[in-house]
C-alpha cells in the first residue's frame, strides 16, 4: 500500500514539476513608465536631503570623477540612438565607481544606506536599459580620460550629479528609446 503511494505520489510530482517547468527564458519586457526612474530620482533627492543635514562621517576623503549633466540639445539630438546609449551608461558607470569610493570613505550609518540604495538603483536603471535592448556598455578608458566628465570633492556635490544625470540625460534616453516608441503604437 505504502509503495503504490510512494508511486502516486511520485507521479504527482512529475506533472506538476512538467507543468512548471521553465521553458526557455523570455526576454524582458520593455520598461517604458517614467513612474520608475521617477522613483529612482525620488530616492535620489532623499539621498541627497540626508547628506545635507549630515554633520559629521559624510566626507570625500579625495575628488571623484563624475560625468557632466548638461544637456546641448542641439548636440543630444545630433547623436545616435547608440552614442546617446554610450554617453549614458558611461555616466552610470562613473556614478557606481563614485559611490563606490564614497561608499568606504562615509562612516554616518544613516547616509551610509542611502548610498548603498543609490548603487542599487543605480544598478536597476542598467536593468532598465537592457529590458530596452540597449546594450551594455562599459568605458574602456579610465574614469579621468573620459569625455565629458568633471571631478567633485563633496559629497553634496556628487549626490546633486547624480540626481541631475537622472533627471536629464537618464530621462532623455528613455523617452526616445525605440522601444518605447514601438509600444506606443
Amino acid at each position: 500500500m505504502l509503495q503504490k503511494t510512494g508511486r502516486g505520489l511520485l507521479a504527482l510530482l512529475l506533472i506538476v514539476l512538467e507543468w512548471t517547468r521553465p521553458g526557455l527564458p523570455s526576454p524582458l519586457r520593455p520598461i517604458c513608465d517614467l513612474r520608475v526612474l521617477n522613483h529612482f530620482i525620488k530616492e535620489a533627492r532623499d539621498a541627497e536631503v540626508a547628506m545635507k543635514s549630515c554633520r559629521e562621517g559624510c566626507s570625500l576623503s579625495e575628488p571623484v570623477t563624475v560625468p557632466q549633466t548638461r544637456v546641448d540639445f542641439d548636440v543630444w539630438e545630433k547623436k545616435n540612438a547608440l552614442e546617446q546609449a554610450q554617453d549614458v551608461q558611461s555616466g552610470l558607470w562613473l556614478l557606481q565607481q563614485a559611490f563606490g569610493f564614497f561608499q568606504t570613505s562615509v562612516t554616518n550609518a544613516a547616509l551610509h544606506s542611502h548610498i548603498d540604495n543609490s548603487i542599487r538603483n543605480l544598478f536597476s536603471i542598467s536593468a532598465v536599459l537592457r529590458s530596452l535592448n540597449i546594450q551594455e556598455y562599459t568605458p574602456s578608458a579610465s574614469a579621468a580620460e573620459l569625455e565629458g566628465t568633471w571631478r567633485v570633492s563633496s559629497a553634496t556635490d556628487l549626490l546633486q550629479v547624480h540626481v541631475n544625470f537622472l533627471r536629464g540625460k537618464v530621462r532623455l534616453l528613455l523617452l526616445d528609446a525605440q522601444a518605447c516608441q514601438q509600444d506606443l503604437s
